[in-house]
């Protein structure tokens, strides 16, 4: 909005570059969180404890957590529309794409939450898979039928290696959003534990973004240049900024949890913004950690079922580790540590081509 005010009728350029826009997207996120998470939390905390309160997990070291408060996805999502609506163009398609993943899968986040804190159970795991998929091909409709764009599949540390999908990259775009809509859920588990990992990817697809849509340095770099998509750098810093926020009251020991309000929509934004920068295939790597949770469950069910054992002590992985006495926020940390590794050698694809 203040794009369309500031620059194009009143000329003030500064505001026309994203770097710039950007940096005040992320400020504007961080300290409406700063500002409305204090009120909010408290009035969570009471109404978390006149429903008595739910268990996270069997762990016995989380029964403390029971009337911590949930639901904090919802004020990482407000806080990016509020910002995003600010800095952000209205003419681009890419961000009402990224509203809309957001939004949505926000919202089914919320209701599964608000169901949990009600009745002790939230949307069964196939009416919520199935809310996802139409999501998903909401968002990959619009976007395989825009124009500017194309059903190309690249593929990172080669220049000229790439496949032309068809109406197959339609279905694999679903994938793609869903897939790491569930393996960010999965991975909140812990105090700070998904927030952090997600900030290091935004902040990797920020760069990403950028570079996409600038024709001189994709060209440099041999990344494809998809017109439109530096704006979507801007909604990423809201997200940065408003991770940012909710991680000063996630860390350990929690003040709140993000629930599938938050966990749902980010992984759904990254796996959306992965598709827009055509860096499919780098998300897994950026988000390693997030493939590595959902890797240790699809293995830890399949054994289980296969020989009635289990492979880990607990899955998602991060309980097995701390069933192995680990303490919580020493895991923590060292994941953020490995994600860090990740991002790096997730850049390291723009210059090894």
């Amino acid at each position: 909005m203040l794009y369309h005010l500031l620059y194009q009728y009143f000329d003030v350029n500064l505001f026309k570059y994203i770097t710039f826009r950007g940096f005040l997207a992320l400020l504007t996120a961080f300290f409406l969180s700063l500002i409305i998470y204090p009120y909010i939390i408290k009035k969570l905390r009471a109404i978390q404890r006149l429903k008595g309160g739910y268990k996270r997990d069997f762990l016995d070291n989380h029964v403390s957590k029971r009337y911590t408060p949930s639901m904090g996805g919802v004020l990482i999502g407000i806080t990016v529309v509020v910002s995003s609506l600010l800095w952000c163009r209205f003419d681009n398609f890419f961000i009402w794409v990224l509203l809309f993943v957001l939004v949505s899968f926000g919202t089914l986040g919320f209701i599964d939450d608000w169901k949990k804190l009600n009745k002790k159970a939230g949307i069964s795991a196939r009416v919520k898979f199935l809310f996802q998929i139409i999501f998903a091909s909401v968002a990959s409709l619009a976007l395989y039928v825009y124009p500017k764009f194309n059903s190309i599949l690249y593929f990172p540390f080669f220049k000229n290696l790439y496949f032309d999908l068809g109406i197959f990259y339609f279905f694999f775009m679903i994938f793609i959003i869903v897939a790491s809509s569930n393996a960010v859920n999965l991975t909140d588990g812990l105090d700070g534990l998904a927030i952090g990992p997600a900030l290091i990817s935004i902040s990797a697809f920020s760069i990403f973004a950028y570079i996409a849509g600038n024709a001189v340095l994709s060209s440099y770099l041999f990344l494809p240049f998809i017109e439109g998509s530096g704006e979507v750098a801007v909604f990423l810093m809201a997200l940065l900024g408003a991770g940012l926020g909710f991680l000063w009251f996630n860390s350990f020991p929690a003040d709140i949890f993000m629930g599938d309000s938050g966990s749902l929509s980010i992984g759904a934004v990254l796996g959306t913004v992965a598709i827009i920068t055509k860096q499919e295939i780098v998300l897994a790597i950026v988000g390693g950690i997030f493939v590595v949770e959902t890797l240790s469950v699809i293995i830890q069910v399949f054994y289980y079922k296969l020989t009635g054992k289990r492979i880990f002590l607990m899955a998602p992985i991060h309980h097995h580790f701390e069933k192995l006495g680990i303490p919580e926020n020493k895991i923590v940390v060292r994941i953020w540590i490995i994600s860090i590794i990740l991002a790096i050698i997730a850049l390291s694809t723009l210059k090894i081509r």
